[in-house]
């Protein structure tokens, strides 16, 4: 039986809140249960939000809860060439095309066609095309910005990837059961997998990282269950591992609404300046104290 290796991975852009404590406390508790290894990876690919106070903090926050993780800690900042290396792969297959529109042309080109959803898992679902080599060659002479956009189109006609043979295994938290999902990827239509300033995007970047850490099995919030419909399809245009997943619910504050860092929820710092232990934090978020 293949040793079970999960891992907690928040990104420095503000400090941690009882949502991030209760997912790295379930992917802990899943490692332990199993006689397997926890890590931590921090996301900070997001260089105009991710700050070092925040990084710090967040290994301060993890060992006042009681965790440990391994060292050294992967910092994806520090390996955008394993992420260009994928990138290259999948523009080698012809998988991938550059898209210069804006966000607004993207928003008005929908609104002109019905048959597109604005809202999909990553906001506006949009489905284009490569330019004419030649218009591409001029707007990149002229330094204009472009994403790196997964065809969904081209996707399905690349040798070794069948659309109706994509799958992902989710188990329950505990991993008593599990299902067979099939993936359907096209839900994110064309989705954004890296920038020309930034070189990689969520999708792309915690998908090699999990397959070069040796992740069997992803422990994360229900809000990033649809990523495991493109991440199957990720995996397999690059040829790698699936991990199992398990989502578990989101911790919401005293109005319902789940915490976010966007909405201040209350930080795991503040709570311990208030005096509250982490036995106490462990208890309210249902863990054995």
């Amino acid at each position: 039986m293949p040793e079970f290796v999960t891992r907690f991975a928040p990104s420095p852009t503000g400090y941690l809140h009882l949502g991030h404590a209760y997912s790295a406390m379930c992917a802990f508790d899943a490692a332990e249960r199993a006689g397997g290894r926890f890590l931590l990876r921090i996301e900070d690919i997001d260089r105009g939000r991710c700050r070092p106070e925040f990084e710090e903090a967040i290994y301060e926050d993890l060992a006042w809860l009681g965790l440990e993780w391994e060292t050294p800690v992967r910092r994806q900042s520090d390996h955008f060439a394993d992420y260009g290396d994928a990138l290259q792969r999948l523009i080698d297959k012809g998988a991938v095309y550059r898209c210069f529109k804006t966000r607004k042309e993207i928003l008005d080109e929908i609104a002109r066609a019905p048959h597109l959803l604005a809202d999909g898992p990553d906001g506006p679902v949009f489905v284009g095309a490569r330019l004419d080599p030649e218009e591409e060659r001029s707007l990149l002479a002229e330094g204009a910005p472009f994403a790196w956009r997964l065809s969904m189109a081209a996707a399905r006609n690349i040798p070794g990837v069948v659309f109706g043979d994509l799958s992902f295994i989710e188990e329950s938290l505990g991993g008593d059961a599990r299902r067979m999902i099939r993936a359907d990827p096209g839900m994110f239509g064309d989705a954004v997998i890296a920038r020309k300033d930034a070189g990689t995007s969520y999708h792309l970047a915690s998908v090699c990282d999990d397959a070069l850490q040796g992740v069997t099995h992803v422990v994360r919030g229900e809000d990033l269950r649809a990523a495991a419909h493109l991440h199957a399809l990720l995996q397999a245009l690059l040829g790698l591992p699936s991990p199992i997943y398990r989502h578990h619910a989101l911790i919401s504050g005293d109005d319902g609404k789940r915490l976010a860092k966007r909405d201040h929820a209350r930080t795991l710092r503040s709570i311990r300046a208030g005096g509250a232990t982490a036995d106490d934090v462990r208890r309210r978020l249902g863990f054995t104290a």
